[in-house]
């Protein structure tokens, strides 16, 4: 039998994640929460994950995927790669996990199926997707119809960030109530730093970029 009344959270224990699981606690009766170990150098992340899921009451689960290290080098997960601190001319930036988005949601989608679930949220977004072309809605669409032939199964992908920035994403957080989570707790940043963040990465100017422009009329 389908359960419409739970679902599963893609969750990095960074900002979008984050948000799109305050999102899902008031959506749905259950909730649970993924990660993945896929070698990334900060490890912090996943203690960040597990720190935010154990504050919500929301059971997480950590899957071992360090064979996406070993097959797509990138700077979030080799020390002698540095991050690109500007969005280069042509491409992705060195900071995109080959096939990350594919994997993940594929292995979420199993794991949802043997529990009965359909609904499967990730917080990709088409309007801050920093070249990454697997955070496309084109791309989510494709893939979930794919997976729904593979498993001969109806999974229904969410994306509640698909179409807002980062400014709007902390709004939402904030009617959600979890601002002060997604602001202290979380880890987006390419450098490991928790919060705030570096303010050097690629992904700390977005976020503050968004902070000050959602503080600036809140």
């Amino acid at each position: 039998m389908k359960n419409k009344s739970e679902a599963v959270v893609v969750f990095s224990g960074g900002q979008d994640s984050t948000t799109c699981l305050l999102w899902a606690i008031k959506k749905y009766n259950k909730v649970y929460a993924v990660s993945f170990d896929y070698g990334q150098r900060h490890a912090l992340e996943l203690t960040c994950a597990k720190e935010i899921c154990d504050r919500l009451g929301v059971e997480h689960t950590i899957m071992d995927m360090s064979l996406l290290n070993q097959l797509a080098p990138n700077s979030l997960t080799r020390d002698d790669i540095q991050v690109d601190k500007d969005a280069p001319e042509e491409g992705p930036p060195n900071s995109f996990v080959e096939g990350r988005n594919m994997v993940f949601l594929t292995f979420v989608a199993i794991f949802a199926k043997v529990r009965g679930i359909t609904d499967i949220i990730t917080g990709v977004s088409q309007s801050d997707f920093s070249g990454y072309p697997d955070c496309r809605d084109v791309f989510i669409k494709s893939l979930n119809t794919t997976l729904n032939l593979a498993m001969d199964y109806d999974f229904d992908i969410i994306t509640p960030l698909m179409w807002i920035d980062k400014e709007e994403t902390w709004e939402m957080a904030d009617k959600l109530g979890g601002f002060d989570i997604v602001r202290e707790m979380t880890l987006t940043c390419y450098n490991g730093v928790k919060g705030d963040g570096c303010g050097e990465c690629p992904a700390c100017k977005l976020r503050k970029k968004g902070l000050d422009a959602y503080l600036s009329r809140r």
